[in-house]
């Protein structure tokens, strides 16, 4: 493990053991227990409050205005509102409103400054509600590492490095406790990220998992106690099991370089735009907003099915999608994954979120497509484009291979050899293709330097205002 992947304050020389015995280690998993269940509940409420705005303003509304359903262009103007209010935030609130997602699913940078919250709820609220093709795991992830790493402040004002970034690793791990369908997947993913790994992953993932299961808990509370419902990945319907044979084994190299390449051009689509959002930030930004709205109509008008399948993260239309799967023609399907794929590219370059649930959309929509080929079932086609499209955007293989066959539920034991290959695969054109300019997974930017007269930060590659 290198240095620069262990957090600030991190044990490289000491015994884990004597540290989990000492009284010190016990409080803090103390404290992590009793901080995963506020930090959970708010999480509980950031994603019902995404969700009641997503069906007011995109069922409700629109129902109650119009007759014989909702017109194609009813994106158009939420998509632009959402441009206008996200680069609002990040231009005039403290910090950039969180990482720009188009330089990859990052972690290890530290805890959110406490000033830098209410611009990440802000901003993502926008971006999540109002349309943008991301997720929330990013959002929540920062969200539940600043107020933990707060509340640690406030309680210690002289903490140690080293707490603080144990007790936000544990909020980080309850705030995404359930929304990858299992606590372990949301815990696995922030530590293959952030590179966590010999001594300082025993000391971290205590915490974190123990903060993850009391999170996982209250979101189950909260599910019965309010009727909102469960905000977790889940299929409702999983396609039959089969056996493993040659002939899907000899096709998981194609999926994952199909999905490398596909992954690769969104990436580049995103890496490409994000300069002009940072000369012109507000007007830019509306403008995708526009663009990505537009991606969504023209699905819409050209093949008769709603624009939400190409809006939004993609978690709540990824069950219907399978259980539907037979139902979509080939020209359908290539269409959804071009009108998704270019409306995640803009959305990338200019909104906050995060890049996992469009990416798992997507390879869904893939492995669909390809399902027909000779030899081919659907479970392991859907597992394969998957894992290798989330590899792609994520550049975590472990954590793709676990979200393709967890997501398949009982089916995903059967799949995990075409998944392995997809995934490795996947991972190895990507790292031969042209670099895009973001960093690899779990690294950080590079640290930015004032940017004279405006107090912000800049891209010392670029000169370009960052985030």
């Amino acid at each position: 493990m290198t240095d620069a992947a262990v957090p600030p304050g991190s044990p490289t020389d000491v015994d884990p053991a004597s540290i989990v015995r000492s009284r010190a280690y016990l409080s803090a998993l103390l404290l992590a227990a009793l901080l995963g269940v506020p930090i959970s509940a708010v999480a509980y409420g950031f994603l019902a409050l995404t969700g009641a705005l997503q069906a007011y303003l995109f069922d409700d509304l629109p129902s109650g205005l119009f007759q014989g359903g909702t017109p194609a262009w009813w994106p158009l103007p939420w998509l632009m509102l959402s441009g206008l209010l996200v680069s609002l935030t990040i231009r005039h609130l403290p910090g950039t409103a969180g990482h720009s997602p188009a330089l990859g699913f990052t972690t290890g940078s530290g805890p959110a400054a406490s000033r830098d919250l209410p611009g990440i709820v802000l901003a993502a609220l926008a971006t999540l509600s109002l349309g943008a093709v991301l997720g929330p795991e990013a959002p929540l992830i920062a969200i539940g590492g600043g107020l933990a790493a707060l509340a640690v402040r406030l309680a210690k004002k002289d903490a140690p490095p080293m707490a603080v970034t144990v007790m936000a690793s544990a909020g980080s791990f309850a705030a995404v406790s359930t929304l990858l369908g299992s606590p372990l997947l949301g815990a696995f993913l922030i530590m293959e990220a952030a590179g966590i790994a010999g001594a300082t992953l025993s000391l971290v993932a205590l915490p974190g998992l123990l903060a993850s299961g009391i999170g996982a808990l209250v979101f189950v509370g909260l599910d019965v106690w309010t009727g909102l419902g469960t905000f977790s990945l889940a299929l409702t319907t999983v396609p039959p099991a089969v056996t493993p044979t040659l002939a899907s084994l000899l096709w998981a190299g194609p999926v994952g370089i199909l999905g490398a390449l596909l992954g690769w051009a969104i990436r580049r689509l995103g890496l490409t735009v994000r300069p002009l959002v940072h000369r012109n930030r507000v007007p830019v930004t509306v403008g995708l907003g526009l663009l990505i709205g537009l991606c969504a109509t023209a699905y819409q008008v050209t093949t008769g099915h709603e624009f939400s399948q190409v809006l939004f993260s993609g978690q709540d239309a990824l069950p219907e999608l399978v259980a539907n799967a037979g139902g979509y023609s080939l020209g359908v399907l290539l269409l959804l994954g071009l009108f998704k794929a270019l409306a995640y590219g803009l959305s990338l370059s200019a909104f906050r979120g995060g890049p996992v649930f469009p990416s798992m959309f997507i390879g869904a929509v893939l492995g669909i497509a390809l399902s027909g080929l000779p030899g081919m079932d659907l479970a392991p086609a859907i597992g394969m484009g998957i894992g290798a499209m989330c590899c792609a955007m994520l550049r975590l293989p472990l954590t793709s291979v676990l979200l393709a066959t967890v997501l398949m539920g009982t089916d995903g034991l059967t799949i995990t050899p075409q998944v392995v290959v997809a995934v490795v695969v996947a991972f190895v054109v990507t790292a031969v293709l042209p670099a895009s300019g973001a960093p690899e997974a779990g690294v950080s930017a590079r640290p930015a330097a004032p940017d004279a007269g405006s107090g912000r930060a800049t891209d010392p590659s670029t000169g370009a205002s960052r985030g």
